[in-house]
């Protein structure tokens, strides 16, 4: 509501600066400059405001983003973390890796992970299963960006859920067959793939390096619970 506000309430102020203006012209009374400058300089005040406002908003928003994450990334998606790294080829970052790296190392890693690949059929085929199996994390999360107005999480759920349908109608279909097989067959589909499971990765590695910065002991205890599940072999 406040920005559909906003607008009018600029085309008002500029509106009556332009009135006094002409006025003055008219009458050549000069205290009407005075009078004219009045509604710009408000203008000015709640264009600071709003903007002061707006980043309160984006810094309580950014929060609570990462709230969420800590919740879905140490908990309900620890196995699907882990075998989206298990099957990654290159470039060669493991969650050990991770857990002992500095800033540096970690933003390194992030740039490399800008081009994926996987190694064999049945391991990237697990990692696309765990994306499957956590569908219903998927569209909370969905849901919890659409609440928030997180525009561009909303956007990337619903990606993953079509992909996630797409990956569901194939297995109904043919339930011994690997999908992963079947969309490197298929251009668009491999293409759709690989762009899940490397956001998936490079996700991973925006919320490493956002902990490293700012809360290294949640870092920390984030990746010794992943390092204790791959251990016990919780996947």
């Amino acid at each position: 509501m406040k920005k559909r506000n906003s607008p009018l309430i600029y085309v008002a102020l500029v509106a009556s600066s332009l009135l006094f203006l002409i006025l003055e012209i008219l009458t050549h009374f000069e205290f009407l400059l005075h009078v004219a400058a009045i509604p710009l300089e408000v203008l000015l005040a709640v264009f600071i405001i709003e903007r002061l406002l707006e980043r309160q908003e984006s810094g309580r928003r950014r929060r609570l983003l990462m709230y969420i994450k800590s919740t879905m990334f140490r908990s309900e998606m620890r196995s699907l973390f882990i075998a989206n790294f298990a099957a990654l080829k290159s470039p060669r970052i493991s969650l050990d890796s991770i857990r002992t790296a500095g800033l540096e190392d970690l933003r390194r890693m992030r740039q490399e992970a800008e081009n994926v690949t996987y190694g064999p059929p049945r391991t990237m085929e697990a990692a696309v299963m765990e994306y499957v199996k956590a569908r219903d994390v998927w569209l909370a999360f969905m849901n919890r960006a659409l609440e928030f107005s997180f525009d561009d999480v909303f956007d990337n759920m619903i990606f993953i859920l079509h992909f996630i349908s797409d990956v569901t109608a194939f297995k109904e279909r043919y339930p011994r067959k690997l999908f992963v097989e079947e969309a490197r067959s298929r251009p668009d589909l491999n293409r759709k793939t690989h762009k899940v499971l490397g956001d998936g990765i490079r996700a991973f590695l925006d919320y490493a390096l956002e902990l490293k910065e700012k809360q290294p002991v949640v870092f920390q205890e984030m990746m010794s619970d992943y390092q204790l599940s791959v251990r016990l072999g919780k996947r």
